[in-house]
């Protein structure tokens, strides 16, 4: 029973795929999100996006640019604009270990992913690099050996069997 606690308290809302794709990923952190009670209930229903998301460090606050989240279809209150923008919750000695990480000029801060934990909004922010064409590729070609092994062993392990 202790098991299925555990599986029912992180549930992942939505996860920045392209984050992935375009940056090298270093240092991650776990932070609140200031919401309305409408935007919650939106988050529960998975109706948000992180695509082109990105977060900054102003005045001594973290906050999050362009995190779509989609008006709640009960809510009376319409004038919440969807992409506006949020602050997170996060300790000062956070906040200062990002800001001395984001001193490279190269070094940015991304949200990678929106998940419920044991009720409350969490996103999960990393500092990342942005990769060259030439990283890109280098993946792209290293996903499909990946997939032509995986194939060949599948074949193999076939014509064990009979």
């Amino acid at each position: 029973m202790a098991e299925s606690k555990k599986k029912q308290e992180k549930v992942l809302v939505s996860q920045n795929k392209k984050a992935f794709k375009d940056f090298f990923i270093f240092d991650k952190y776990e932070a609140g999100i200031a919401l309305a009670g409408c935007e919650v209930k939106s988050i529960r229903e998975h109706k948000v996006n992180l695509k082109d998301s990105f977060a900054r460090i102003k005045n001594g606050e973290v906050l999050v640019f362009n995190m779509h989240i989609s008006p709640y279809v009960n809510s009376r209150t319409e004038d919440i604009n969807p992409t506006r923008v949020r602050k997170l919750l996060l300790h000062r000695r956070e906040i200062n270990r990002i800001i001395s990480k984001l001193k490279d000029k190269s070094i940015t801060l991304v949200p990678i992913s929106v998940y419920i934990e044991r009720g409350l909004v969490k996103i999960e922010l990393a500092t990342a690099k942005g990769k060259l064409k030439s990283d890109k590729r280098q993946d792209i070609e290293k996903k499909e050996s990946e997939l032509e092994i995986r194939r060949a062993l599948k074949n193999k392990n076939k014509q064990y069997r009979r």
